[in-house]
């Protein structure tokens, strides 16, 4: 059963999404979406909360929300799979893999994952029908019978390795920059050679510390955009110099 604030949540951003609330307009006050939906304001905070996550909406005490922007936003505030996030938000999604081997590790997998072996997956994730990232993932090679059992169009990696072995990915890193998009990705996402992409290069480990993946994964220009939300007394967010040396 969807909760009510979920129920309202969806209401708002399908609003927000077809254009009915432009961007830095003011959403209506909490007590005219209380009367609108017959809610609780508690129940619209709870609403509006969950479009702050996603990074629609900006909150702020006192005042009426706005409209921040109408992109798909997945939230750093906690950690889920391209999978869950894209069904939490009732989008249609997909995943294939298109090529999978055993390889020696690079020193630098070799560092971060504590094996010798990994198992290398490029696996390509759609939305709504159309290709939006590109997977570049090394598992650590403890992982590889279990993610080499797995169909080729598995949906979620992360759910299908918590049903099969137990696992949880319970801590992750990420890291994003720009790159531009090279000859392979271009083709893989439809997009011009030279395009830009947004990386995300990712390590996750289980509950214990233990690395489980570390992944190169790149999103196509203007298809999912990330928030981080912060406060002076808590800041995830660490700004970084780039290598302008390096390639994609």
């Amino acid at each position: 059963m969807v909760a009510r604030y979920e129920r309202i949540a969806d209401e708002l951003r399908d609003e927000i999404l077809a254009g009915v609330h432009e961007v830095g307009s003011q959403l209506p006050s909490e007590a005219e979406l209380a009367a609108r939906h017959a809610a609780a304001r508690g129940t619209v905070r709870q609403a509006l909360a969950v479009l702050v996550a996603e990074g629609l909406i900006g909150s702020r005490q006192g005042a009426r929300s706005i409209v921040l922007g109408r992109a798909r936003s997945q939230s750093f505030a906690e950690l889920h799979s391209f999978a869950q996030w894209a069904r939490a938000n009732g989008y249609r999604f997909g995943g294939q893999v298109l090529a999978q081997r055993r390889r020696r590790a690079t020193a630098a997998e070799s560092a971060r994952l504590g094996t010798e072996e990994v198992l290398d997956v490029l696996r390509v994730r759609s939305l709504e029908d159309e290709p939006v990232l590109v997977e570049r993932t090394a598992y650590a090679s403890w992982m590889t019978e279990a993610v080499e059992a797995l169909p080729p169009d598995c949906e979620s990696v992360t759910e299908a390795l918590y049903d099969s072995v137990g696992l949880v990915f319970a801590y992750g890193e990420h890291l994003i920059d720009a790159v531009a998009a090279g000859a392979r990705d271009a083709r893989l996402l439809g997009v011009r050679r030279g395009s830009p992409l947004l990386r995300q290069r990712r390590i996750t480990t289980t509950h214990e510390g233990r690395p489980v993946e570390c992944s190169d994964d790149r999103y196509r220009a203007g298809s999912v955009a990330f928030s981080v939300r912060n406060s002076i007394g808590a800041n995830p967010l660490i700004r970084q110099a780039g290598d302008l040396r390096s390639r994609p």
